[in-house]
């Protein structure tokens, strides 16, 4: 299962990077590197979606609400918009049609959905299954209705919605990468991002106005922002603006 996989993927790698971290190199931590190169890498099938599975199979319920062979594109990483684009349009593609098959018609389902989306970048379709979960999956006392209640969809809706305006991985912090046109004006406040830091945001217009971020190391940052790119030292307890040029 590519789930399977890509899980195993996160944790051997994980394992080995580790390993680096603090300096071990022995004989377990080859054997590691090494199932992890005999796993089946993620793969797109004849119709240009993810498969699902080792090998295509026709689908007994295409809108599912499960999506588990989206993991690589979250809540992992190993699916990125700028990193791996033609896997990021296959996850597009698998998006489109579970939802065309009538998926996300539970809570917590239509959650990673949103998250899938701010991943993929595209704030209109994000925000569009907000308000759906909203409208559908929401109790009066905001409650996510699985039914009766289940709390996955008030934790993926908030993690998405901070998905659509900071996005951090090893490699790169990414600012407002979702942010859709119904979030004109706004900001956000002490926001954790990859690396031991946190961050603050304002926009206004649709645009970014301001970003500045605190380090808990000493390190050097790449940011993002709608196509620019810069590369910051970040120093220990210290503020930074970002600023692109």
């Amino acid at each position: 299962m590519t789930m399977d996989n890509q899980i195993l993927r996160d944790l051997f790698s994980q394992c080995n990077r580790a390993a680096r971290v603090l300096g071990v190199s022995d004989e377990l931590d080859r054997q590691i590197a090494e199932a992890c190169g005999r796993l089946i890498p993620t793969r797109i099938g004849s119709d240009g979606r993810i498969l699902e599975w080792c090998e295509e199979y026709e689908e007994k319920e295409p809108g599912h609400r499960h999506i588990s062979h989206l993991y690589g594109l979250h809540p992992s990483d190993q699916i990125t918009k700028d990193g791996t684009p033609k896997l990021a349009a296959a996850a597009e593609r698998t998006l489109q049609k579970r939802l065309e098959g009538g998926g996300g018609h539970t809570g917590w389902s239509r959650a990673w959905i949103i998250n899938h989306y701010a991943k993929l970048w595209d704030g209109e379709r994000a925000h569009e299954n907000l308000q759906q979960l909203f409208v559908k999956s929401t109790l009066p006392n905001l409650f996510d209705n699985h039914p009766p209640f289940q709390i996955d969809g008030n934790f993926g809706s908030i993690a998405a919605m901070v998905e659509m305006l900071v996005q951090s991985n090893a490699d790169r912090i990414v600012l407002l990468p979702a942010l859709p046109e119904a979030w004109q004006n706004g900001k956000i406040t002490g926001v954790r991002v990859r690396g031991n830091a946190c961050m603050d945001l304002e926009w206004r217009g649709g645009a970014l106005a301001r970003a500045r971020i605190c380090s808990g190391c000493d390190v050097l940052r790449k940011f993002v922002y709608r196509g620019s790119c810069v590369e910051l030292l970040l120093q220990k307890g210290i503020w930074t603006e970002i600023i692109f040029s």
